[in-house]
C-alpha cells in the first residue's frame, strides 16, 4: 500500500529523485580536477556509499525503486537497517559528496551545495516516508524509531524477532541496483578519461 503525500514538495522532489543529481554530476564532470588524493579519497566514500545502498537494496528489494508515492510492504529493520532507518538516502548523500571530493570541480562550493541540496531533499522525503510508516506499522515503528537513528549511523544494532522481515536476496538486491551501479561506472569512466586527457597522465 501507498500512501498519498501531504506535503506537495517533498512528494514531488520524491517522483524525481532519481534525476536530482544529473545537474551536479554535469557540472562534476565539466569542471573535474581531480588529484590522486582526491581520487582515492572520494573512490572510497562513492564505495562506502554504494555498500550502504546495496546492503540495504538487498533487504528492500525493488519497492526502493518506486517514484509514485511512499510506501512499503515490510517494516525492514535487518542489515544496515538495524543501524540506521535510511541507509539507501545515506549511502546516496556518500556517493555524492564522494564525486564532489573526487573531482575537486569547483571545489569546494559545488560539494558543499550539493550536500546541502540532498540532505534537505532527504529530510522532506524523509517526513513523508515516517508519516506512512507510523501509521502502517503503530508501536513496532515507534520502538525502531527511538532505537535507531535517522542518517547516522550507530555501532550497536536494532533487535526485534518479532517484526516480520523479508527474505535477504543479494541476486535480486544487485537486480535492483543495476541502474545504481551503471550510472557510477559510467560517471567514473567519464572522469578519469577526462583526467587522463587533461593533464596527459598516458
Amino acid at each position: 500500500m501507498a500512501q498519498k503525500s501531504g506535503n506537495k514538495l517533498a512528494a514531488f522532489l520524491f517522483s524525481i529523485r532519481s534525476y536530482t543529481p544529473v545537474p551536479f554530476v554535469i557540472l562534476m564532470l565539466l569542471f573535474s580536477s581531480p588529484t590522486p588524493v582526491s581520487y582515492a579519497v572520494g573512490l572510497f566514500m562513492i564505495l562506502l556509499g554504494e555498500a550502504f545502498r546495496y546492503g540495504g537494496v538487498c533487504w528492500a528489494g525493488s519497492e526502493t525503486r518506486t517514484t509514485g508515492t511512499v510506501g512499503g510492504a515490510f517494516l525492514v529493520i535487518s542489515g544496515p537497517f538495524a543501524y540506521v532507518r535510511n541507509p539507501l538516502y545515506v549511502g546516496n548523500i556518500l556517493i555524492y559528496t564522494g564525486f564532489g571530493v573526487l573531482t575537486l570541480a569547483l571545489y569546494p562550493w559545488l560539494t558543499v551545495i550539493a550536500f546541502a541540496f540532498f540532505v534537505f531533499q532527504y529530510i522532506l522525503i524523509v517526513g513523508e516516508e515516517e508519516t506512512y510508516l507510523q501509521k502502517t506499522y503503530k508501536e513496532d515503528y515507534k520502538k525502531y524509531k527511538n532505537h535507531v537513528p535517522r542518517f547516522i549511523p550507530q555501532f550497536k544494532p536494532y533487535r526485534n524477532k518479532s517484526i516480520k522481515q523479508p527474505p535477504f536476496n543479494p541476486k535480486a538486491g544487485l537486480r535492483s541496483e543495476s541502474r545504481t551501479l551503471q550510472a557510477i561506472g559510467i560517471t567514473l569512466l567519464l572522469v578519469t578519461l577526462k583526467w587522463i586527457f587533461d593533464f596527459k597522465i598516458l
